[in-house]
């Protein structure tokens, strides 16, 4: 079933006019009237809705069932990346969203090729947002994961209201999977990067 992220108060029995972005998709997918689709607002939960209509730029549809079903795991778990060059963030974020993580936090590190000035970072950003959307729906997570703003790495490393935090190096001389044996579960951010 086609699933989409819709940011607007879903509530049973009430017609919505879809995103002009979702309704597009949907023209392409060549949904018609009447064929189902599952619509999610990040606010927990999904929603079954039935198309009641569709055009090139515009669909409606309308909410049927809320399913409550929370597929989030049972502690946070965030990603602190160093930003790498070209286009390797793109995948970085779409498989974080897809493994579960809840927050990632971009890192401008001493020995990153790339550099953003402050509009680039804001259009990586919109970019990074738009990757979160999209692996959301294709995972099945109902929430979407927080995006922090570009941060020197240092300036992040001094805050202090973060829970724990592990940085993975190739020098390291223990294993995630062995430190995880021997902690309980618990919210963590792992570091990662050049």
């Amino acid at each position: 079933m086609p699933r989409f992220y819709c940011p607007c108060p879903l509530v049973i029995g009430s017609t919505i006019d879809l995103p002009a972005e979702t309704a597009h998709h949907i023209f392409v997918l060549r949904l018609q009237l009447g064929d189902q689709l599952e619509l999610f607002n990040g606010e927990g939960g999904s929603f079954l809705a039935v198309l009641i209509e569709v055009g090139k730029k515009q669909a409606r549809a309308e909410i049927k069932l809320h399913q409550a079903l929370e597929t989030e795991l049972p502690f946070g778990l965030s990603l602190a990346q160093a930003l790498p060059e070209g286009s390797k963030m793109d995948w970085i974020i779409e498989k974080a969203v897809e493994l579960g993580v809840s927050n990632i936090q971009p890192l401008a590190a001493q020995r990153c090729v790339v550099k953003l000035n402050s509009e680039r970072a804001e259009k990586k950003s919109q970019h990074w947002r738009s990757i979160i959307q999209a692996a959301s729906e294709q995972s099945g997570r109902n929430r979407l994961a927080q995006l922090g703003e570009l941060v020197d790495v240092q300036k992040w490393l001094m805050q202090q209201d973060l829970h724990k935090r592990i940085l993975l190096s190739p020098r390291g001389s223990e294993s995630l999977a062995d430190w995880a044996r021997h902690h309980p579960a618990q919210a963590i951010t792992v570091m990662i990067g050049p």
